[in-house]
């Protein structure tokens, strides 16, 4: 009788010429979101606004990965409908009366207001137009809900918190430990749930609402025991070498700072303003507030263990969103009114083939970054089998 051992798998993995998998820099990806929201406050194009939340859900598939804060993603699009709801519904009740031009749908019981109170009315008719007029404008904000809300998925907040600066150190964590409480909180509510069906429980309604939140609460302290622990021992919260005059200095610096970029922003929008409000704002801005990183980022002293490559996926993914947001900024090859097309008169609004190609552009993310590493499985063991001669 001869025995056959166990075919060693083959441990280097066949890529056939495709990238290796592997997770792209966090920061790629907030900028590429960030860009693309910036993209969407410039239209109100309805067939833009849902082109991009097409493109976000593309992205999304193809390269989320399996971790806890990547499926948070339906959460988002839950609380987009949430926020053009909420829209429609306050325009419907604050109305401001309609024109003989506009398509009555439906009067709601008026409200007297006082004189103080002029130029808003509580009820009264509702006209097609003011639903399309305030859906569109709730359209938008969702938009850009949704595009912090893929950054939120596809970046890791944990590797993100490495590349802070050392002066935002604190703020990082407090985010990161944030955005990680709801994911946990619904592994939690899961798992207690698989736990209660293993015992056979059959309660039902607030007796069943009981049995879960004593252990949801219970395992949420267990965890936060747990992190407060490894804080502390990792040494977080100590002041370093920095003295109370730089830490006053570093609070002066970026207080200044901020105002800066604040009064920049300003004179940037308002084409009235001085022109020392505009780009000299905003460079002196900038620079009060690297400075005030800088001066910062001596009381916090950090290691870094294997640090996140920035290589050519991380600029491409990056340059596709700014690229998209200076195509629709940039008014080149359009006209600028079919970004915000009239509902006087209405009619079906017009899709640009600039700006729909600058957001398609922008879906490129999807495979010009590598794709996210496969999630791990148990190794199953190999059977040994037996030949008979």
């Amino acid at each position: 009788m001869a025995t056959a051992g166990p075919s060693r798998p083959d441990t280097a993995p066949d890529t056939g010429g495709r990238r290796l998998p592997r997770t792209l820099h966090p920061v790629a990806w907030w900028i590429w979101a960030l860009a693309l929201a910036t993209a969407v406050s410039r239209t109100n194009n309805p067939l833009l606004l849902f082109l991009v939340l097409a493109v976000l859900g593309y992205v999304i598939t193809v390269r989320r990965t399996e971790a806890p804060w990547a499926r948070g993603f339906k959460y988002y699009l839950y609380l987009a409908l949430t926020v053009v709801a909420i829209r429609v519904v306050f325009r419907a009740v604050f109305a401001t009366g309609i024109t003989p031009h506009d398509h009555f749908l439906f009067s709601l019981p008026h409200l007297s207001t006082p004189g103080w109170y002029a130029g808003i009315r509580i009820g009264g008719p509702v006209s097609l137009e003011a639903l399309l007029s305030a859906a569109t404008d709730g359209l938008r904000l969702a938009c850009m809900l949704c595009c912090i809300g893929a950054a939120n998925t596809l970046a890791n907040p944990k590797r993100a918190l490495r590349v802070l600066p050392g002066a935002l150190y604190e703020l990082g964590v407090a985010v990161t430990v944030s955005i990680s409480v709801a994911p946990q909180l619904v592994q939690s509510v899961q798992r207690v749930h698989r736990a209660r069906r293993l015992r056979a429980g059959r309660a039902k309604g607030f007796r069943a609402l009981r049995s879960l939140v004593v252990p949801v609460l219970e395992d949420a302290l267990e965890r936060s025991l747990r992190l407060a622990s490894a804080m502390d021992s990792r040494g977080y919260g100590r002041a370093g070498t920095a003295t109370r005059g730089s830490r006053r200095a570093t609070g002066a610096l970026m207080l200044l700072g901020m105002c800066g970029l604040c009064a920049g922003a300003y004179g940037l929008l308002d084409a009235t303003a001085p022109t020392l409000l505009g780009l000299p704002a905003t460079g002196v801005g900038i620079l009060l507030c690297f400075g005030g990183l800088r001066l910062g980022g001596r009381r916090v002293t950090r290691t870094t263990y294997r640090p996140d490559p920035w290589r050519f996926p991380e600029w491409a993914v990056a340059g596709c969103g700014v690229l998209s947001a200076v195509l629709l900024f940039g008014n080149a090859g359009f006209d600028a009114a079919e970004l915000n097309p009239s509902i006087h008169p209405l009619s079906w609004p017009t899709l640009p083939l600039v700006p729909a190609a600058a957001i398609l552009l922008a879906g490129t993310a999807g495979f010009l970054s590598p794709p996210p590493s496969p999630p791990v499985r148990p190794a199953v063991p190999a059977q040994r089998t037996e030949e008979t001669e």
